[in-house]
């Protein structure tokens, strides 16, 4: 459970990318506060930004309608442990996949799996970012590819996990993906430790596992 603390250092960091032009922290902005959702991210580096408006996007990140509500609703370390305690906390993990052409990339996640793309970055792109629901996908243009294909494939070297809640849902997103034509490194199938799982292989190789609980 985060503490309040370490969410208010969230939003102040929010609030200097804002202020420093940092494009990528114009899509979660976009995503999480309804009044910039049809602005580019040109747009939104550009409007006024205070504090308030990043403590509301944080809120609204961990499922409260507003930076009080969060307050009210989130408990809060003593000022013992406030003074004490030195560890960070980790709000989430987004996997860096390297493709050889960033647009190409963003088709097959748009096309294919049902993401949307979150932004773009460089003119052409070299950086991008994919979303589907809580899921999030780095995407970064590399020249050559970083991994032997042969080793990858022969031990099964994953470049991102991505999960569902239930064993219906594992089931459906597999017929979703057979339906558009997604090439499967392996088809969906029960594992000995309880879950059911299937891996995507991307254009450029990456092998991408879905999983979800078996019953």
């Amino acid at each position: 459970m985060p503490n309040l603390e370490n969410l208010r250092k969230q939003a102040k960091l929010i609030l200097r990318w804002h202020r420093d032009r940092y494009y990528p922290v114009a899509a979660q902005i976009r995503s999480g506060l309804l009044r910039y959702s049809q602005m580019t991210d040109s747009q939104i580096l550009a409007q006024s930004f205070r504090l308030s408006d990043a403590q509301e996007l944080i809120a609204r990140q961990n499922g409260f309608e507003s930076w009080q509500a969060l307050k009210t609703g989130l408990p809060t370390m003593s000022d013992h442990a406030h003074t004490t305690s030195t560890k960070a906390t980790i709000g989430r993990a987004e996997p860096q996949l390297f493709v050889a052409d960033i647009q190409a990339s963003c088709d097959f996640f748009t096309n294919t799996l049902g993401f949307a793309v979150a932004f773009t970055y460089g003119t052409p792109p070299f950086y991008a970012q994919v979303k589907r629901d809580g899921a999030l996908v780095n995407l970064r243009c590399v020249e050559q590819p970083v991994i032997d294909a042969a080793l990858r494939d022969r031990e099964q070297l994953l470049s991102a996990s991505l999960t569902v809640a239930n064993a219906e849902e594992i089931k459906r997103l597999f017929l979703e993906f057979q339906a558009a034509g997604a090439t499967f490194f392996q088809s969906l199938k029960s594992e000995p430790w309880g879950a059911r799982d299937f891996i995507i292989k991307d254009p450029d190789g990456n092998l991408l596992l879905f999983t979800g609980p078996g019953k």
